[in-house]
């Protein structure tokens, strides 16, 4: 069997487009830059809310320029790619103030792009309306043992897909700014599997979401553990328990902690365990994969991690774009459809029904 697993995303010819980051919390710290000094990409200045958080993460990396706030960062004329890491509450603020001034070629905005769909479909046409390109970093796309499953479905390696699940038993740091949006995991930590989803089947015909209350959580929040079915055209069917409870592994028992996929297919097995929920969190993704006939699993290693290698990737996608005048593999338009199948789980727990993602799109 043995195929060669496209674990890494390509690279631009071009490395030297000036970036400004807008941002100087944690995702960007330990995640964006690491991954672009690995890349050779160019990062040459950065702002935040608070300017000594800033100059901190300026210090860090090398980065030459440290503006007072974010809106001097937009007028700066000299950044062609402007990176937002803030809040979703902040983004779509942030993303029409730069389509405003028509300064940047390209936009890599966080996931969720937006507080709901509606947010989402005006960061979008804001974007298209000023001739700016749109990213999303949906990471997950770029986690190598995602990219190595990709590759055998695509290669046809599993077959026909029958039955693929996910299944996060995991403990996420959610943030401050969550306590007043009042959600929790479908937009944060599901919509990475959604969109996983979608990467290796394509779009669903409909969705079946039953959500409860995370225990743990003190704030105010509907969407605790989520439980949820993907129906495809066809017979595959997808489907994720996604857990930020997991027991009381924080109040006194034993845990154990992971996130796993499993795809099934009419010719072969492949199962992969995501390394961002162990200690340290750079542990490195794992793969299993075996077809009709094999004595044996295929388990390839790699040195890379989810976190910070897959940041290379969706910013690679949008330099891509930029450079060859094209959509970017996680454009802001197909994303999108991501965040029309996170509103749908939303009304199908409320409704308690089955939902079609054109139904809130």
């Amino acid at each position: 069997m043995n195929p060669r697993l496209d674990i890494h995303s390509p690279l631009p010819d071009r490395e030297d487009f000036r970036i400004g980051i807008i941002g100087s919390g944690f995702i960007v710290n330990d995640c964006h830059l690491p991954a672009y000094r690995k890349a050779g990409f160019n990062p040459v200045a950065i702002a935040s809310r608070h300017q000594e958080h800033a100059a901190a993460v300026a210090a860090r990396h090398g980065i030459a320029r440290v503006h007072r706030t974010p809106e001097e960062l937009l007028d700066d004329t000299s950044i062609e790619v402007l990176d937002i890491a803030v809040p979703p509450q902040a983004q779509v603020g942030i993303i029409e103030a730069a389509c405003a001034r028509r300064n940047v070629r390209g936009i890599l905005a966080q996931k969720p792009l937006g507080v709901n769909y509606a947010e989402a479909r005006r960061a979008v046409e804001a974007c298209e309306a000023a001739g700016i390109t749109l990213a999303v970093n949906q990471n997950m796309r770029y986690d190598q043992s995602v990219r190595a499953a990709k590759t055998l479905l695509d290669e046809g390696q599993l077959g026909r897909p029958v039955l693929a699940t996910m299944d996060m038993r995991g403990i996420p740091h959610w943030m401050p700014w969550q306590a007043e949006l009042g959600w929790l995991t479908l937009r944060i930590m599901s919509i990475h599997h959604l969109d996983t989803f979608r990467y290796w089947f394509g779009d669903p015909e409909g969705i079946y979401c039953s959500i409860r209350t995370d225990p743990r959580t003190t704030f105010s929040h509907s969407d605790g553990i989520c439980l949820y079915i993907l129906d495809y055209a066809g017979e595959l069917r997808c489907s994720s328990v996604d857990d930020p409870w997991t027991g009381p592994a924080k109040e006194g028992c034993p845990s154990d902690i992971y996130i796993r996929w499993r795809i099934e297919g009419t010719e072969g097995l492949a199962i992969g365990e995501i390394g961002w929920c162990h200690e340290p969190y750079t542990t490195p993704s794992t793969i299993r994969y075996a077809r009709r006939g094999s004595q044996h699993f295929d388990c390839p290693v790699w040195p890379e991690s989810w976190f910070p290698d897959a940041f290379i990737g969706t910013m690679a996608q949008l330099l891509i774009a930029l450079e060859k005048g094209q959509e970017p593999a996680i454009s802001g338009r197909d994303n999108l459809k991501t965040m029309a199948l996170v509103e749908a789980a939303y009304l199908s727990a409320a409704q308690k029904r089955r939902v079609a993602p054109g139904e809130v799109a």
